[in-house]
């Protein structure tokens, strides 16, 4: 293990990389004032084979194991409710229905205050105690304030939180019940935090400056180090640590990501990865500077004067250097940045939660929807390891993802009475189930979770009987068997491929009447497109199926 006495902390501007040691930082560089600075960790001689491996035995899982690259001199100072060590799930479900491979969700729900600002929290107040504050004031959409509130009353820490004006109040109220003193505004969150840099000038407080605070960054590249290791762990045996393809996540000042890409510079240059990976930067549409100068091939960003976005954590209007950072980042290493509607994150939030059991955050959800594209679009492949960062939970806003009619009352006040099932809604699947004659769907896919997933998907959404066959031979002894009203076949697959299946229903005068879906990640040529365009009556792309555009083909189709 790294002896503390050979730990050396300096600070590198990002601008005119001038080094500072981290015990004389002043806020900003002190050569040209730039407040973005990196760490940098003199280890001394040390073994990183012997680091590495000195890992596993430690105690403590949580992101704290990493405490040698971490900008904390006394363990003493450490401040922790067990953060980090989150789960990267592997998903089924959803990766079938893209057409990934390796799709993976790194679930910081799992934090202690069920949000990835918890990473953030724990290293800025351990470094906060270290330098020995006692106030600190941030501002914050939600997320950072909770966390912040809640390690600060472990540390014997005044938290002030400055919300602006579409911070949900539960979030507020969270923070609160930790003794944080909340400030409400009226103003957007730009507005709101220079409310906050004016009050803690005023008060003599020290203000966290969120992207601009060395503990922010820091905290962040946890995140790559454990998927490093988890991801070498599920596809190497533990043998190396490996990085992903893409990593994805929705962003607002753009602090995550930033931090992610150190760490994996750090990693890279330790010997223990062989790569960066891309970045997959996902914007709400009513706000998306990022985006915007992207698509202009802009290296700074044109601020955004009024986010049109209820998802208040993304509606940072004015990203500042925190993109020119990560449009270097893309540059270099490859990557998009890509915006999507608040409609499109909250049927992500849905998709998410009932086909791989997540309940997911309004930012999550932009992140999810941004990936459904760049599958769309082909610009994240088939064998790419993906991993999207699932940054919170999303009890506070179940009310906007589901409306208002998600459940129905059954009235059973009158004593001695059985109870009373609402009619209208009783009398509606009555006469659902008894007007609708079962139709018949055949399923002819390979993977087998994607086609359990379509399965579900078809049982759920109409009155139907879903056949299913896991190759093209298969499914045209299924089809000659039950006629079914609808079939839904992929392309690729062995032996029997779907060209060969459409061919033999189009040549049978029994089977031609009988509509065809086509599911695909292949990428077709122009005459396969133009064969296809006769034979099925829509053709789509792995990834687009889960929509709500396709169930209502299929619940039209099937009617």
């Amino acid at each position: 293990m790294i002896q503390l006495q050979q730990k050396t902390i300096n600070l590198e501007c990002t601008y005119c990389h001038t080094i500072t040691p981290l015990r004389d930082f002043k806020g900003q560089c002190p050569a040209c004032g730039e407040v973005i600075v990196e760490a940098r960790y003199d280890l001394g001689s040390v073994n990183v084979d012997s680091w590495r491996t000195g890992l596993s035995r430690r105690r403590n899982p949580g992101l704290w194991r990493y405490h040698d690259v971490l900008p904390i001199y006394d363990r003493r100072n450490i401040i922790s409710l067990n953060e980090g060590n989150t789960p990267l799930i592997r998903s089924e479900a959803l990766a079938a229905s893209l057409g990934l491979k390796y799709l993976y969700i790194k679930d910081e729900r799992q934090n202690p205050t069920a949000s990835f600002k918890d990473r953030q929290a724990a290293v800025a107040i351990s470094w906060l105690k270290e330098m020995g504050v006692e106030t600190v004031v941030v501002a914050s959409t939600g997320n950072v304030a909770i966390a912040y509130a809640a390690y600060g009353a472990r540390a014997g820490i005044q938290v002030w939180g400055f919300f602006p004006e579409l911070a949900p109040n539960d979030k507020l109220r969270e923070a609160a019940i930790y003794g944080a003193e909340i400030i409400k505004t009226t103003g957007n969150y730009d507005q709101t935090k220079e409310l906050a840099a004016s009050f803690a000038r005023s008060k003599g407080f020290f203000l966290d400056k969120g992207i601009k605070s060395v503990a922010s960054i820091e905290a962040m590249k946890t995140m790559a180090y454990e998927i490093a290791e988890q991801l070498g762990d599920d596809l190497h045996d533990g043998e190396r640590w490996r990085s992903p393809d893409w990593f994805l996540q929705g962003v607002s000042g753009g602090m995550g990501p930033i931090g992610v890409g150190k760490g994996f510079r750090e990693l890279q240059s330790f010997g223990l990865v062989d790569k960066l990976p891309a970045f997959g930067i996902i914007q709400s549409t009513g706000c998306a500077p990022m985006v915007e100068a992207f698509k202009r091939k802009q290296r700074v960003a044109t601020p955004v004067e009024n986010p049109r976005t209820v998802i208040a954590t993304l509606a940072t209007g004015n990203p500042g250097r925190a993109y020119e950072l990560l449009y270097d980042y893309v540059a270099e290493n490859g990557g998009s940045f890509i915006s999507a509607s608040d409609d499109e994150a909250f049927n992500a939030i849905r998709v998410l939660a009932r086909y791989e059991g997540l309940s997911v955050e309004p930012a999550t959800g932009v992140t999810f929807a941004g990936l459904f594209k760049l599958v769309q679009q082909g610009i994240i492949k088939p064998n790419d390891v993906v991993v999207v960062n699932c940054s919170g939970h999303t009890m506070p806003v179940e009310k906007r993802i589901l409306g208002d009619q998600w459940q129905k009352l059954v009235d059973m006040s009158e004593t001695g009475t059985a109870p009373r099932v609402p009619e209208e809604g009783f009398a509606s699947v009555v006469r659902q189930m008894g007007d609708r004659n079962l139709r018949r769907v055949v399923v002819i896919e390979d993977n087998e979770e994607a086609a359990r997933l379509m399965s579900r998907i078809l049982e759920s959404s109409d009155n139907c009987q879903v056949y299913l066959a896991h190759n093209g031979g298969a499914g045209l002894r299924v089809i000659q068997e039950v006629r079914p009203d609808l079939v839904i076949t992929d392309l690729m697959m062995p032996d029997v491929d779907g060209f060969a299946v459409l061919d033999a229903m189009k040549n049978d005068p029994s089977l031609k009447h009988i509509p065809v879906v086509v599911v695909t990640a292949k990428d077709l040529t122009m005459q396969e497109r133009q064969k296809l365009q006769q034979q099925a009556e829509r053709i789509l792309q792995k990834g687009s199926f889960i929509d709500d555009d396709f169930l209502s083909l299929l619940v039209n189709r099937l009617t």
